[in-house]
């Protein structure tokens, strides 16, 4: 487990669209929604395992660097195994997304990496990765 970061946050277009599409596809990671926030900071959706609010999506709101819609990130979320990036994709594709990557071993960027890419309904570039403790077999 890395700890380079403690959270991201995004700010989308349509938030119950967005929340829609996050909700459905981070659920095979083990994402739920944690809470929804309307304060200060615009209306928003958090995401994570219990205890962890990793990610979160908000509308924009008028302060400098919250005021327009996120674009062209590319956000990883790691799966636990091959089964959970492929059930990631799906429910992505099932609920807005579009594949931009099927589900699948990328041994260009190591040896044991599985992953599956969608982008967002805000064209953000959505990714679940499995690091596999070794070379993948064939079939996985």
């Amino acid at each position: 487990m890395s700890d380079v970061l403690d959270h991201v946050a995004i700010r989308v277009s349509n938030l119950a669209r967005s929340r829609e599409f996050y909700e459905a596809a981070l659920a095979p990671l083990e994402f739920r929604v944690l809470y929804e926030s309307g304060a200060e900071g615009g209306r928003g959706v958090a995401f994570g395992r219990v205890g962890a609010d990793d990610f979160a999506i908000h509308e924009p709101i008028a302060s400098p660097g919250q005021n327009t819609v996120t674009r062209g990130a590319h956000i990883a979320f790691r799966a636990d195994d091959a089964r959970s990036v492929v059930a990631f994709h799906a429910a992505a594709v099932a609920h807005g997304g579009r594949s931009i990557g099927e589900p699948g071993p990328r041994s260009e960027y190591s040896e044991g990496y599985f992953g599956a890419f969608v982008l967002d309904p805000d064209g953000n570039n959505v990714e679940a990765v499995w690091h596999a403790p070794g070379p993948l077999e064939p079939d996985v």
